[in-house]
């Protein structure tokens, strides 16, 4: 295949893991990706998967942590399987934190025979196999107890889902990090984005993430890891939206069981978060160091230009020359050995600095459910 692809269909449908697991929807066209070969030979793959981050004061429950308390959150699984597993992850953390007994959908969840771990500090946790099955697409219910104190934990603030921290209804998740189903021969696949990819912009409760959307074209859907953080950037680390794609890669990309396929989207918040970063050889510059980096693991890598974003609060014509420079530079496909043009997807013709109009959540920046479809059909 050739690794510099501009993506107008879905991706690795003509060979690799993909193609010989799946088949694309009728209309779609293939780009003959391999798909990449880093997991190969492991039995799991990353049906769901959440990046984390320390809690700031304002998070009261992540800061203050828990004691006595259970959280309850529903999860619905890119692909499914008779058999999961759950990954658990303090990296924030600075005490030990007990877990357990946790149960997901109501069957109990073991660590090493036993009904409760201990989670180290900066630590990660896998459960034992659990034995229930879950439809591609379907949904896992996993309560946790926590009998603490815990003292603060790491969590992800918004997964635009309702969970229960007791009776208590949260949108975020604590310290579950991963959810593993056995590969079969699935493709595995992940991304490493900003809030568009987190879901902002889409209904809560209605699984319309564009990674949602896109796993939902296939009859035997690909396991997906959504690494979406609010506000993240490719080169800064920030409190609140959490360490940069460089900073968190080994921990959030490399530490998913049998990755082939990372896709790359990031750039929007270097541009117009202050501060702003206006050099685009700096932003392109990280670029190429993921791209370095997943080339040591044999992973596939897939950018993505970055969408129009005119109408938003921080939106000017300058920062959207930066913008324009970085896409000219990706579209050139030297970078990425694929590159998914998420701008020419989402653009209005008519003014291509703005989002189509159909696709505008209403701020100018994050697209609605149709916009992640829109993202979804060209990758």
């Amino acid at each position: 295949m050739s690794r510099r692809t501009i993506l107008g269909g879905a991706i690795g449908v003509a060979g690799g893991a993909l193609g010989a697991a799946s088949a694309p929807p009728a209309g779609a066209t293939g780009t003959g990706s391999s798909m990449g070969r880093s997991g190969v030979g492991s039995r799991w793959a990353a049906s769901w998967a959440t990046a984390q981050t320390a809690p700031t004061p304002v998070d009261i429950d992540a800061t203050t942590g828990f004691t006595d308390t259970t959280i309850r959150n529903t999860f619905r699984l890119s692909a499914g399987g008779a058999v999961v597993r759950l990954r658990f992850a303090n990296p924030f953390g600075a005490t030990s934190v007990v877990i357990g007994p946790v149960t997901a959908n109501a069957e109990p969840v073991l660590f090493g025979g036993e009904k409760d771990v201990v989670l180290a500090a900066g630590a990660t946790v896998v459960s034992d196999p659990v034995y229930v099955a879950v439809p591609d697409g379907g949904d896992l219910t996993v309560s946790m107890y926590l009998p603490g104190p815990t003292g603060p934990i790491s969590f992800h603030r918004n997964v635009h889902s309702t969970g229960y921290v007791g009776n208590r209804p949260t949108n975020s998740v604590f310290l579950l990090n991963g959810i593993d189903v056995e590969a079969a021969g699935r493709s595995v696949i992940a991304v490493l984005g900003d809030s568009i990819t987190e879901g902002v912009g889409t209904p809560d409760n209605a699984n319309l993430r564009w990674p949602d959307q896109y796993a939902a074209r296939f009859r035997r859907r690909p396991a997906i890891a959504n690494l979406g953080i609010s506000g993240n950037r490719v080169l800064l680390n920030d409190a609140r939206f959490g360490p940069s794609g460089q900073s968190r890669f080994d921990r959030d990309v490399l530490s998913l069981p049998n990755l082939q396929t990372l896709v790359v989207f990031l750039g929007i918040n270097d541009i117009q978060q202050p501060p702003s970063q206006t050099h685009p050889g700096r932003l392109l510059q990280g670029y190429e160091q993921l791209v370095r980096r997943a080339h040591d693991h044999d992973l596939e890598m897939i950018g993505a230009t970055i969408g129009p974003f005119k109408g938003w609060i921080r939106y000017t014509g300058e920062l959207d020359q930066v913008r324009d420079d970085v896409n000219a530079v990706l579209r050139r496909g030297r970078l990425f050995d694929q590159l998914l043009d998420v701008d020419a997807a989402l653009r209005d013709p008519a003014d291509p600095a703005r989002l189509r109009a159909a696709f505008d959540s209403g701020d100018g920046l994050h697209p609605n459910q149709a916009g992640a479809q829109a993202i979804a059909l060209a990758l």
